[in-house]
């Protein structure tokens, strides 16, 4: 069945049910929650990828890298007060059979030239750092508050349902983007990938 085609609230019943057959993806969940971190997310490729790899037949956590973990927090911006987060993430989520990468996007501006070649104006919010990725492909989050599952997904499920991995030209360089698309291309060689805007 084609899930790209369903209603919106057809497609992210089916996104719900897919991403929840990692096991990984309720327990990350869960163990966030806990932490209760302002703004969090659970985002980026692990949600995409357990698709695809539900979608082509693959183990649903095969292959996946990490799981990012997204907050948001401008009262502190020093490494300091990040570095304490990710501490106590380690402390909750060192016994999981993969890596979960907590970041602080209030404090990417201040690392982002350095890493990737281009500045950086600071984020807004969580969401604004899930809109700048370099795909649009997996600007997805996912977080569980009150028990309810809250999901931002703002370019839709269609392309990722139907395994399209689509430029987001912006904020990431376009480096970014064909890196990152020839890495994915070579684990889940169904994809399509668009090109690069001229």
């Amino acid at each position: 069945m084609d899930y790209g085609r369903l209603a919106i609230d057809g497609q992210l019943g089916k996104f719900r049910e897919i991403v929840t057959r990692n096991e990984l993806v309720p327990e990350v969940l869960a163990r966030a929650a806990d932490l209760a971190l302002p703004g969090w997310y659970l985002t980026a490729g692990c949600l995409c990828q357990t698709v695809w790899n539900v979608l082509t037949g693959r183990p649903p956590a095969e292959g996946i890298k990490d799981y990012d973990l997204f907050y948001f927090d401008d009262s502190d911006l020093s490494w300091e007060a990040e570095n304490s987060v990710i501490e106590e993430g380690s402390r909750r989520f060192g016994d999981l059979p993969a890596t979960v990468e907590i970041r602080n996007e209030a404090r990417v501006h201040l690392w982002y030239e350095d890493r990737f070649g281009v500045p950086c104006a600071p984020y807004s919010s969580t969401e604004a750092a899930i809109d700048s990725f370099p795909s649009t492909t997996p600007c997805l989050g996912i977080r569980v508050d009150g028990g309810e599952w809250q999901v931002y997904a703002p370019h839709g499920f269609a392309d990722m349902f139907n395994l399209v991995v689509r430029p987001n030209p912006g904020q990431a360089p376009r480096s970014s983007y064909e890196a990152k698309a020839r890495r994915w291309q070579e684990q889940w060689p169904e994809l399509t990938v668009l090109p690069w805007p001229a």
